[in-house]
């Protein structure tokens, strides 16, 4: 009798150690959720793993996943959709690694890159080309501004917003009113908007200043660039203007590139006052730690000479 009993404990215990993929991605969503600042990124981790990995591995234990079949999951988009195919081993090797500290799994993690996949499938670099955004030639962008402001709308503001500020669409679309500074004329973005994690602080031109005065607003809704539904703006509003225009030969984050062509060439600026108008992670951490400065001045001057591109306000 006791011998049963002991048996039965033993498969309960077992059992109890038995967690399937779905279930553990499941898990460690939830207790790593806060991490992403980003609702984007927060929204895509599950997303992806359901879409690329729960129809391989979804339902099988954590502990009988091994390289193969992490192979399934990527190894098909892994030439087509790279950067995709990256993140998916990615947050497949971050939930085997919490279920084996959990003790769901043994050994090593079967979606480990260095030494084990990459001796399969190419580095990104060379299984897919990189894609460049379509960007505007910078000696036509006076023109591209004249007729940006002969037309009208919430979206065509931030866009021309978006374009004098040399801001990416997420950014720009959820800036908010108590982040301008109108006396110092200054956009000041919390870390938790930013791609690399850091507050950055935008100079603003007159033109930029003038259209955050005039844009209209809602009342209790901090978005500054309001949605046609309660809200800001969504992600393509800006790209639609841009097909509005017959311009989808052009990307708005191609204005980025834009402004980045027109500095390098046009200016005798430093490399690293550009960049970091850009938002660019500048450096090593050793050159970092010696500039704890953002060059907020130096990138002031670079912006309103880049104003001289553009035509006067008519409004």
């Amino acid at each position: 009798m006791d011998a049963r009993k002991a048996e039965h404990a033993r498969r309960a215990l077992e059992a109890a150690k038995t967690i399937s993929f779905e279930d553990a991605a499941v898990a460690y969503f939830n207790d790593h959720e806060k991490k992403w600042k980003n609702a984007k990124h927060r929204a895509q981790f599950l997303s992806t793993l359901k879409a690329y990995a729960f129809p391989t591995i979804g339902s099988l234990p954590v502990a009988n996943i091994d390289t193969g079949l992490v192979l399934k999951c990527i190894e098909e988009i892994w030439k087509t959709k790279t950067e995709t195919a990256s993140r998916v081993r990615g947050r497949i090797e971050a939930v085997l690694d919490w279920a084996t500290v959990r003790g769901y799994r043994t050994g090593d993690n079967p979606a480990r890159w260095n030494g084990l996949i990459s001796e399969v499938l190419p580095a990104r670099g060379k299984a897919q080309k990189t894609v460049h955004h379509a960007a505007l030639p910078f000696s036509d962008l006076p023109a591209f501004m004249a007729a940006l402001r002969e037309r009208g709308g919430v979206a065509t503001r931030a866009l021309e917003f978006t374009i004098l500020t040399a801001a990416r669409t997420g950014e720009a679309i959820g800036a908010r009113g108590d982040e301008i500074d109108f006396a110092e004329k200054m956009w000041k973005i919390p870390l938790d908007r930013m791609k690399a994690s850091r507050e950055h602080r935008v100079p603003l031109s007159d033109r930029a200043i003038e259209i955050l005065e005039t844009i209209p607003r809602e009342a209790k809704n901090p978005f500054i660039f309001i949605g046609p539904r309660r809200g800001g703006l969504s992600n393509m509003a800006m790209a639609a203007v841009l097909k509005r225009m017959n311009r989808e030969d052009i990307t708005v984050h191609g204005f980025r590139s834009t402004f980045r062509d027109w500095a390098a060439e046009r200016t005798n600026y430093q490399n690293q006052i550009v960049e970091m108008a850009l938002a660019h992670v500048v450096g090593n951490k050793v050159e970092a730690a010696y500039r704890r400065g953002d060059l907020f001045e130096k990138r002031r001057r670079l912006m309103a000479e880049s104003r001289l591109n553009l035509p006067p306000s008519r409004t």
